[in-house]
């Protein structure tokens, strides 16, 4: 690398791009095909396409970032939550798990590192994308109003998860040379919230309403307002929040103007053979098509979370053999569920599971005998390419209809308005799984989300942004006034960075 193809700072990778955009399958199921100078980048509308490929990149990114460590978000936010523990091996396997999961981080310790170094490499490449996109010979109007938009959507979901995850984060609207990294001072986080509504709004009108199959995974209009909606919803602008919902939901049950409908079975939902399936709105995509192995390792775009779920050294029926034990199901959770119908879908009750068919496997650490079903390391789903390990096809649905049905009750009961539709928002959730009408009230609705949802990554966010935290991850550690945000990475506040740490860290 003695060019500095790549330039690693506080603020990640500034002025590479590196991914290639061969539109197979899905938009980002493509194979990188080398790496490239920014400055001498985007001569032509396929370069401008394949500067997209590569904002959206980061949003698949599982192993490598700054610290080289493994960074899927699920595993933290779980470990973080009352649905599983850490798990794994020991006490000492994937510390920066096991410090979420205890609330023991530190600025040196947690999974910090891997939020932070993915999401600025985001900023930066959409804060790339968009300042080269306007000057890009022989790129129409019509594909420069749609990058330019896509850009803007991914520029927002990258700092909606920075601002939630961090609240204090510097707020970067342009390339910045390396001299200029350490002096970026944080923003409010009403600042950031506020660019992230305006990258929003401006971006929608320019999206498509829907996407072909060879470009599943790009962002659309629905997709959008979903997430703007979400943004009104962290801030309590409840109306607009609820009005935002509406646009995506349409009628409670039916399908909405952007072709969305709930599942009829709710454990299609998770299918990797179903993926991109009517209650999807925006997915991450995972590709088992990679012949890697672990020497690809900051390469990898497919499901390695798959991998970490399942359960150690199984052998048996149904569920490969090699899993390494992470976020078991934590009792709370169990106990929740029991009865629902929800729950041979989400939870494996591993120790039944052998003991009926005659297999075995090992404990993990803070096991239960109870592990993640949803993302289940299935031998149905198995791929013979590159390393079995390394090559599972499940994609993550980051936002859906029915999590998107339960935050426009929300917004409805908290607004005190139509609260008649926010009972037929909830009715909808539960009638799809064969479930009685239960009231539409707050604690109802947060109880649904948590079935419905339980071990997708939302729960550590609602527990914090509805402030149950403190009581309901007492039993974790958790602690009032400092473990609603994550400590910033020691490397960001050091070396005359202005950027300060984290009250209580």
């Amino acid at each position: 690398m003695n060019r500095k193809y790549i330039k690693y700072t506080a603020f990640s990778l500034i002025g590479i791009m590196g991914v290639a955009a061969s539109c197979k399958k899905s938009f980002l199921e493509n194979q990188p095909k080398g790496e490239f100078l920014e400055s001498n980048y985007y001569a032509n509308a396929d370069q401008a396409l394949t500067g997209v490929v590569a904002a959206y990149d980061p949003l698949v990114t599982e192993t490598g970032g700054i610290d080289n460590t493994y960074t899927d978000p699920l595993g933290a936010l779980n470990a973080a939550s009352d649905d599983c523990f850490a798990g794994g091996g020991s006490s000492s396997d994937m510390p920066l798990w096991q410090a979420i999961n205890n609330y023991t981080m530190s600025p040196a310790q947690g999974p910090q590192g891997g939020f932070w170094a993915v999401n600025f490499q985001g900023v930066n490449r959409t804060d790339v994308l968009l300042q080269k996109l306007p000057s890009v010979p022989g790129l129409s109007a019509d594909l420069l109003k749609r990058y330019t938009a896509e850009g803007q959507f991914l520029r927002a979901h990258y700092y909606f998860d920075l601002v939630r995850i961090f609240k204090n984060v510097p707020l970067i609207l342009k390339p910045l040379q390396t001299s200029e990294v350490y002096n970026q001072p944080q923003a409010a986080p009403e600042a950031v919230y506020k660019q992230v509504e305006t990258d929003l709004i401006a971006a929608i009108p320019n999206l498509p309403v829907t996407v072909s199959a060879a470009e599943y995974g790009r962002a659309t209009q629905g997709a959008a307002k979903a997430l703007l909606g979400k943004v009104y919803l962290y801030e309590k602008k409840w109306a607009e929040a609820a009005a935002m919902f509406a646009d995506v939901n349409g009628t409670p049950g039916g399908t909405s103007t952007y072709g969305y409908k709930l599942m009829a079975k709710y454990g299609d939902i998770f299918d990797p053979t179903k993926k991109f399936n009517s209650e999807s709105i925006f997915e991450i995509v995972h590709t088992g098509d990679q012949n890697y192995t672990w020497s690809n390792w900051n390469q990898f775009k497919s499901n390695i979370y798959v991998q970490m779920v399942g359960p150690r050294s199984y052998t048996g029926p149904l569920y490969y053999g090699g899993g390494y034990g992470f976020n078991p199901i934590t009792p709370q959770l169990v106990a929740a569920m029991k009865g629902d119908p929800r729950y041979p879908y989400t939870i494996a009750n591993i120790d039944s599971i052998a003991k009926a068919n005659n297999a075995s496997y090992q404990q993990s650490y803070q096991g239960t005998g109870y592990y993640i079903q949803k993302y289940a390391p299935l031998l149905k789903n198995k791929v013979t390419t590159g390393t079995t390990d390394l090559n599972w096809p499940n994609d993550y649905i980051e936002i859906r209809l029915a999590d998107t049905y339960l935050m426009e009750a929300e917004a409805l009961v908290n607004a005190g308005s139509n609260v008649g539709r926010a009972q037929a928002l909830l009715d909808a959730v539960r009638g799809r799984v064969g479930l009685p009408s239960v009231p539409a009230t707050l604690a109802n609705i947060y109880n649904e989300r948590r079935l419905e949802l339980a071990t997708e990554g939302h729960r550590w966010f609602d527990l914090v942004r509805t402030g149950q935290a403190p009581t309901v991850l007492a039993f974790k550690g958790f602690k009032a006034g400092k473990n609603e945000i994550l400590p910033i990475p020691l490397n960001e506040t050091t070396n005359g960075s202005q950027v300060k740490q984290n009250p209580g860290y």
